[in-house]
């Protein structure tokens, strides 16, 4: 199948970025599927075709060849720079960061033995049974879970539905990373079962930590409790809120799994919490604000930044002369300019000087591609509060 597209979209094809919407394509099918992009006949790309959808063409490979061949030599080139995959294992690895890895719409964790698979394109619905073939041959797993469950998915006019591929999966699936094991959740925790993109960041903390040695910490949006467990080797006593006791309970599970028995499990709105220490006169020397996404379209960003700006003024109240503060963005619509400004405002606004220890992002298996803007998603920031 063939797509022949306008000039300003081959334009974009040209400058890195593999998006095509619909006001640029000038003909194509009307069947969804993998497509040879093209313009005035010429071939430029392979890419995913939805016709139904405004973003309709994802670019994956402008290496002329075989549709369906470049998208699993894609998925073959991904794994490989993971390798030594027996390396990641224990503590789980993204293998495929969807077009971060030039594999638009399809997301692959692995979590020991175990693979979770997302598949948010139309496009690649049919090919699922050869993408689970390859990673069968690829990786050996014990069994391949199909989490296709995102909301993307709607949008794609695909239905939703969380099944076994191949093998079988368990409920709960140990890592271990760092000191700390915890539990991911393929069946219904949140993305695949576990946030892999904060790792890296999670063990630069707890190096933090270990030389700071705060005598209380905080971690807000805690979820698992990942950042608290790695944090309470190193404090005197650690709380870890969220608003979800399902979420909180798994925390507790993956503390006496892990040995530690220093963080306290508060089950509240973060908001509301935060406000109520602040009127309490309650300090802090270490505090982490790792909360869901507030802006998950771009018209919610002047409201998101509110609530950021929020979140981060009361953390900023509540940390002791010399604290630490690591707060975390993962919403793609507010850029990292938007996330530092952010911080400057509430920093303004409490009256306190902090310095920028460093600026960091999601993890190495989560690839940013500078074309892509997309990618580069999530924010994070070490503040030390300045006496």
């Amino acid at each position: 199948m063939t797509v022949e597209v306008s000039k300003r979209g081959a334009a974009r094809l040209f400058s890195g970025h593999p998006w095509i919407y619909r006001s640029d394509v000038i003909r194509g099918p009307k069947e969804a599927g993998l497509v040879a992009i093209t313009h005035r006949g010429r071939f430029l790309a392979y890419g995913l075709y939805n016709p139904d959808s405004e973003l309709t063409l994802r670019a994956y490979s402008r290496k002329a060849g075989e549709a369906k061949a470049r998208l699993l030599e894609n998925l073959e080139a991904a794994i490989q720079r993971r390798e030594p995959l027996e390396a990641h294992r224990d503590g789980g690895v993204r293998l495929v960061h969807a077009e971060g890895d030039r594999l638009p719409g399809l997301i692959v964790d692995l979590y020991g033995d175990y693979v979770v698979m997302q598949v948010n394109a139309l496009a690649l619905e049919a090919l699922i049974p050869d993408l689970v073939q390859a990673l069968i041959r690829r990786l050996s797993p014990k069994g391949i879970l199909l989490r296709n469950d995102a909301r993307g998915r709607v949008l794609e006019g695909l239905p939703t539905y969380v099944r076994v591929a191949a093998g079988s999966v368990p409920e709960k699936i140990w890592l271990r990373e760092g000191a700390a094991q915890y539990a991911s959740l393929p069946y219904e925790g949140q993305k695949t079962g576990a946030f892999l993109d904060q790792r890296d960041n999670r063990l630069y903390a707890a190096a933090l930590a270990a030389r700071k040695k705060p005598q209380r910490a905080l971690d807000v949006f805690s979820y698992h409790g990942l950042f608290a467990l790695h944090i309470s080797r190193h404090a005197g006593e650690v709380i870890a809120v969220d608003s979800s006791r399902l979420a909180l309970d798994q925390a507790e599970e993956n503390a006496r799994r892990s040995g530690i028995s220093n963080i306290r499990f508060v089950e509240a709105n973060a908001f509301d919490l935060l406000r109520s220490l602040e009127k309490a006169r309650e300090g802090f020397d270490l505090i982490v604000l790792d909360p869901p996404s507030f802006a998950r379209k771009k018209h919610d960003l002047p409201k998101a930044f509110r609530a950021y700006k929020e979140i981060n003024l009361r953390a900023m109240k509540l940390l002791r002369p010399g604290g630490l503060l690591f707060s975390a963005s993962c919403s793609h619509h507010l850029s990292e300019a938007h996330f530092e400004a952010m911080l400057r405002e509430a920093a303004a606004d409490v009256g306190r000087s902090f310095q920028l220890l460093t600026k960091r992002s999601q993890s190495w298996d989560h690839p940013i591609v500078l074309n892509v803007p997309e990618t580069h998603y999530l924010k994070f920031a070490a503040l030390e509060a300045l006496t």
